[in-house]
């Protein structure tokens, strides 16, 4: 992995995933806000190492980045013949699904490439690896695509002046570009209906004052930095009027995984008697599970807890947990806001 040059995506002053010269191009979120820096990966090991580290992060993000890993792949094997072809991908796809266990838009987007190598067996492989990273390129840009229409239908529920809370990012950083959560306020902001923002800063890696804050400043979106217990007493101050996250992994009955302290905020919406809001494209839906408690819950290095940016601030001896994910059930979830629209409960993802 080594630095590259930055670049702009259509839509935003900053690309978050990109495909360049044969390498993947990632910002590396890591080094946000202080510094704004590309790096190029030029393997699929070195994309997988580049999300597990949180280099890339947000699971519609991992997704297109996996499957520029998988592009990477085909491209590197000396495999000339299909079969040979395709046991140097599975290695890749089993590599980088074991990077981050809870977005399933990662293992959408790896079945989704695996499915274009089966699609035509008979291709010489040389024209199976340009379809592979033609198909690459379709994720990024169909991600792109879904939620500037996640963003349209998101916007319709914020009012003039609305204040909204976020957590975590669901920006163009956790996306190909545009958002989630950020894309229905930045389609707020598009029709003139001046948003503010409230950022929780999403401890234990800040994801929030880090991230969303840089995003929204890029954009001179009105917003300010809250620590995260601070809501409640926003919500009971009546400074808050909604709460708009993004997710991971929704299962079928619309249970949702998010950033760990979701399930709080949450908890806080429904006492306060405030909107919940989720937005994320049809590909974070998971039909396969019935519920939430089938959603496997990502535990990350107790370091994470124990230091801020390399600075021990827990005991020595102190042991710590670190999930990295919670579930909001579908119960406390006003609504989910998609590409295809606006779903509301009970969750019926097959008519939406």
């Amino acid at each position: 992995m080594r630095a590259g040059s930055p670049v702009s995506s259509p839509s935003l002053a900053f690309t978050t995933v990109a495909w360049r010269s044969g390498r993947v191009l990632l910002l590396d979120q890591r080094r946000l806000p202080a510094e704004e820096v590309y790096v190029e990966c030029e393997s699929w090991e070195e994309v997988a190492e580049a999300i597990r580290a949180l280099t890339v992060r947000g699971a519609p993000a991992i997704g297109v980045t996996a499957a520029f890993g998988v592009a990477l792949a085909a491209l590197a094997s000396p495999a000339a013949g299909f079969e040979d072809l395709v046991a140097d991908l599975e290695v890749c796809i089993k590599g980088l699904g074991a990077t981050r266990p809870t977005a399933v838009n990662l293992f959408w987007a790896l079945e989704r490439m695996r499915a274009c190598a089966f699609e035509q067996p008979s291709l010489p492989v040389d024209t199976l690896r340009m379809r592979l990273l033609g198909e690459a390129q379709r994720i990024m840009d169909e991600d792109i695509a879904a939620n500037r229409r996640l963003g349209a239908h998101g916007a319709a529920l914020v009012s003039e002046g609305g204040r909204i809370l976020t957590h975590c990012n669901a920006g163009g950083l956790a996306t190909a570009g545009y958002g989630t959560a950020l894309g229905v306020v930045r389609g707020a902001v598009a029709a003139g209906k001046r948003p503010f923002i409230w950022v929780g800063e999403t401890r234990p890696v800040l994801q929030g004052a880090r991230l969303t804050a840089w995003e929204l400043d890029k954009e001179g979106i009105p917003h300010a930095v809250i620590a995260d217990v601070a809501a409640a007493a926003l919500m009971a101050r009546g400074e808050i009027d909604l709460v708009l996250v993004g997710a991971d992994r929704i299962a079928a009955n619309g249970d949702t995984a998010n950033k760990i302290g979701t399930y709080g905020l949450a908890v806080l919406a429904r006492a306060h008697e405030l909107p919940f809001y989720v937005a994320a494209p049809f590909s974070t839906i998971d039909s396969s599970l019935r519920d939430g408690s089938a959603i496997p819950i990502e535990e990350r290095d107790p370091r994470e807890v124990q230091e801020l940016r390399g600075v021990r601030v827990v005991p020595p001896a102190s042991p710590a947990r670190n999930p990295a994910f919670d579930v909001t059930p579908a119960g406390l979830v006003s609504a989910i806001i998609t590409e295809r629209g606006v779903v509301r409960p009970p969750y019926d993802f097959t008519r939406s």
